[in-house]
């Protein structure tokens, strides 16, 4: 065997011994890289989960705010429909109201008739009047007394009694002094003491209240 073939030889262990520390000193390196640069890289893959997670957390959240939002605009819209149905209906149910209470009126106005500018006609007027007051009296009752009183001038005032000289004359179909007249003076007729239909109505209230009813006088009262 030639010195050649050896020294080829031991060129050869000789590469491969160094191959080996080459190998050892790599592997060395590559875990001293991969112990540090493994940590570091830990960290960063933490951080690359948890930045997807608080971007969803951050995303569910705006959502939530955006339906809460919603709901409130739903909400307050709902209210405002409701309260502005109820001003409608309570416009539209007193409209009815005033409808309802004009036809009423006319057809009271219908209904009451129509009577004569004259004795018959006052003393007829007044007791439709007194019928819905509940004030007693007939026709003959209030008659009488209106021709003894008056003889039927709705001006008649006497200014000699005891009344007249006190300043407080009769007066009227009925002769009423004023603070009688203004004691019972029946609203919804006039308040003149010359009126015959408010002359009468009060004389009978009052006659009412002291003698039972008219009919029941049958002189100065």
């Amino acid at each position: 065997m030639s010195k050649t073939s050896i020294r080829g030889r031991r060129m050869t262990k000789a590469h491969k011994m160094s191959f080996a520390a080459v190998a050892t000193v790599g592997a060395a390196a590559v875990a001293a890289t991969l112990v540090p640069g493994g940590a570091a890289n830990t960290g960063t893959a933490e951080a690359a989960v948890a930045a997807p997670v608080a971007m969803t957390a951050q995303t569910t959240l705006t959502a939530q705010q955006a339906v809460a939002a919603q709901d409130a605009a739903a909400a307050a819209k709902a209210k405002a429909d409701a309260a502005a149905a109820a001003a409608a209906a309570k416009a539209k149910a007193e409209a009815a109201a005033k409808k309802a209470r004009a036809q009423a009126a006319s057809r009271a106005a219908a209904r009451k008739p129509v009577f004569a500018n004259n004795l018959d006609g006052w003393i007829k007027e007044a007791l439709f009047i007194m019928k819905k007051e509940g004030i007693p009296g007939t026709y003959a009752g209030i008659h009488k007394n209106v021709m003894r009183e008056s003889s039927g001038n709705p001006l008649a005032i006497n200014n000699w009694d005891i009344n007249a000289k006190n300043g407080i004359p009769s007066k009227g179909l009925l002769q009423v002094i004023y603070p009688t007249f203004k004691a019972y003076h029946v609203p919804g007729t006039k308040f003149d003491q010359y009126d015959p239909v408010a002359n009468i109505v009060a004389a009978c209230n009052y006659a009412a209240d002291r003698y039972g009813t008219i009919d029941n006088v049958n002189s100065a009262y």
